[in-house]
């Protein structure tokens, strides 16, 4: 499970709530997760806290379709339990489903019953409508180590329109503040075990060193920002006339468009791990030469050392792997760079809706 944490030394403000968040070993994903409570009486699920989508959704009680020992089931509970009905919709076009879990559209959504009870961390929200999965179809998703996900990005990206996680909160005056934040540790750099922290109603300033740089959110669905541009090694490549981009804890990588990633993966050396395969890899032998990458968000440059753009599998291991992968994403949404945790896990990140701006400041490794 996550490993404790301290709420007592965290100088937070009141009705503030720590999420501690284990950060998976097992899949090339690098999710982060954390422990939630549905129902009366309760049952646990691991989910991934994911600002890049805006709905709850935990894994249903169907036979056969999930190991129950790997994943918890939510039971059959009529009067209490609320499932999003299938709407017919596919995921919206252009959603960054990079690393989102498999089959977590609406068609696959089993409609049932009323809102439920969930519990975050001793916060208890009342009336949440959640969605039941009924398919995670392939190997991946039974080798996560999360069960399902909930969603924080803004309430115009919710299925069928239902109300977010967050909003509810808010609403019921569960937080202070209508801010959240996270934190990601370094010290879980590529794929070893690493740790980090999701902060309801407020943040920690004991993350970050510096001033929060306040960025507008440009589009209110995902969490959508400008960039000004994209430089490497100091030269602008990309982006000079400013583009979008989305702060995204559901996404491991940084990804954007496949023409732009093909030359980043050039222009920094790396060569695919397989023919076919998305997975780009450099010699770790060579990360100190290799150059640095920077986003000018706001003003301010957020600079990348290849130790930051790259993962390792395992001490001693020859190659890294890229953290940049291609996602070409269609207007009206795209074309977006998604700004993934290879990027949050060095910018300390506050979703702030009651003004509508990300704050960014570097993280304390």
């Amino acid at each position: 499970g996550a490993p404790s944490i301290c709420l007592e030394q965290c100088p937070t403000p009141r009705k503030s709530r720590a999420v501690p968040a284990c950060q998976g070993s097992r899949l090339p994903g690098l999710e982060y997760f954390g422990q939630i409570s549905i129902g009366t009486p309760p049952q646990n699920f691991t989910v991934v806290f994911d600002t890049g989508s805006s709905n709850l959704a935990v894994p249903s009680h169907l036979p056969g379709d999930r190991d129950p020992l790997l994943h918890p089931v939510r039971d059959r509970e009529p009067d209490r339990d609320h499932r999003l009905g299938p709407s017919g919709r596919e995921c919206p076009s252009g959603s960054p489903s990079v690393d989102k879990i498999p089959g977590s559209c609406p068609r696959n959504r089993r409609p049932h019953g009323a809102p439920s009870s969930l519990q975050v961390q001793g916060l208890a929200v009342s009336n949440q409508q959640f969605a039941e999965s009924i398919s995670e179809p392939g190997k991946a998703f039974l080798d996560a180590e999360f069960d399902g996900i909930l969603g924080l990005a803004y309430p115009s990206l919710a299925v069928d329109g239902v109300t977010p996680v967050f909003d509810n909160m808010m609403a019921q005056n569960l937080v202070e503040l209508p801010i959240f934040s996270v934190y990601m540790s370094s010290y879980g750099r590529g794929f070893a075990p690493g740790w980090g922290e999701l902060l309801f109603g407020g943040f920690d300033t004991s993350r970050f060193t510096g001033p929060l740089n306040w960025v507008p959110v440009t589009q209110q669905g995902y969490w959508q920002i400008q960039l000004d541009n994209i430089q490497l090694a100091g030269t602008v490549i990309f982006c000079a006339d400013g583009c979008q981009a989305i702060v995204d804890t559901g996404t491991s990588l940084i990804t954007g468009p496949t023409k732009d990633i093909k030359l980043l993966q050039k222009l920094i050396g790396a060569v695919p791990r397989a023919p076919g395969l998305l997975q780009f890899a450099v010699e770790c032998s060579n990360l100190d030469a290799m150059p640095e990458l920077t986003f000018t968000i706001n003003g301010l440059p957020y600079t990348l050392s290849a130790q930051a753009y790259t993962l390792t599998y395992a001490d001693g291991e020859a190659f890294c792997t890229s953290g940049f992968q291609g996602s070409d994403i269609p207007p009206p949404t795209g074309p977006l760079w998604i700004l993934g945790d290879v990027f949050i896990r060095q910018f300390y990140t506050v979703f702030d809706r009651g003004n509508n701006v990300v704050g960014l400041a570097p993280a304390v490794p």
